[in-house]
């Protein structure tokens, strides 16, 4: 296998562990828009275990995992106080105090960034991605999925039917951080090199538009939005230069053969994100269209709720 390639494959598989973190807090109404704070948070903390105790990958990752949750859970508690668009300010304000701390400490690199041991190949975030998916579409098939489900659907009801909605939240926030901080972990060991300006404000916005377009409403959005998004761009990049010669050409003008600028693959990207947004507000996987294409009926979903 090539390596651009490999590289494609492990980017998309960590965008899928990042995008099913934000995702188990937005399924439960919490709009995060700090996740690259937690995927910093754990691709520095398994950079820093690899490069200074030498331990091996299947712990850093664990540790970075590990690390990012408990900070979840802890931000949670105060932060989850907050709703609407303070949530969003309180999350990504979290982002940029973690940025400002990485930046400011010298035994993480500071600006100069940090070398990583214990490279993995494109294998291991693969099979990683792999895992996490099954493992949301498990939790979402559970009682805590129907949870998250109702608490996203109509807050005031879920509580009246018993349902600690923060304990949920608080849940479904620091697993998410976790799953955010194994992406970085993933992150660090696959590049061998980590610095803050990778987990920038930019990159949690990108993550929350493959779960907002991918569709919030079953598992499958996150992993059809992190991999549309993510693999559209490549395609764009060899399809381009075919469609700036077949227009010059269609004009009456000759190819000379250069490539279109690279900036036009994210004009595209952005006008079909808002155009999914305008045709498709609830995204482009919902809960109808799976029920549609596994032939099962609507009636069978309430039957399980009550059971």
């Amino acid at each position: 296998m090539s390596g651009y390639l490999a590289g494609i494959i492990a980017i998309l598989s960590i965008n899928i562990i990042f995008a099913y973190g934000i995702f188990l807090a937005v399924a439960s109404g919490q709009l995060n828009l700090g996740g690259v704070g937690f995927q910093a948070v754990g691709a520095y903390a398994a950079g820093l275990l690899s490069a200074s105790l030498g331990l091996p990958v299947a712990l850093t990752l664990l540790a970075g995992a590990v690390v990012a949750g408990l900070v979840g859970v802890a931000l949670a508690f105060p932060i989850l106080r907050t709703r609407g668009v303070y949530l969003v300010l309180a999350t990504f304000a979290f982002a940029e105090v973690v940025a400002g701390i990485i930046l400011n400490t010298d035994a993480l690199g500071g600006a100069m960034g940090m070398s990583v041991p214990g490279y993995v190949e494109w294998q291991i975030p693969m099979i990683g991605a792999i895992l996490v998916a099954l493992l949301v579409f498990y939790l979402m098939a559970t009682r805590f999925g129907l949870t998250l489900r109702a608490i996203h659907d109509d807050e005031d009801v879920s509580e009246l039917m018993g349902v600690s909605i923060r304990n949920v939240k608080v849940a479904a926030f620091g697993l998410g951080a976790a799953l955010a901080g194994l992406s970085g972990a993933f992150y660090a060991h696959n590049f061998g090199y980590i610095e803050a300006q990778s987990f920038n404000a930019l990159v949690s916005i990108y993550v929350l538009l493959y779960v907002l377009l991918g569709g919030t409403q079953t598992a499958w959005g996150p992993l059809v939005g992190a991999a549309f998004f993510t693999l559209l761009p490549e395609v764009l990049r060899e399809v381009l230069p075919a469609l700036k010669d077949f227009f010059i050409t269609l004009f009456g003008g000759v190819p000379d053969g250069s490539r279109p600028d690279e900036s036009w693959r994210f004009v595209i990207l952005g006008v079909l994100a808002v155009g999914f947004m305008a045709i498709r507000p609830e995204g482009l996987v919902t809960r109808t269209m799976v029920e549609r294409l596994t032939f099962r009926r609507p009636s069978s979903r309430f039957k399980e709720v009550t059971e």
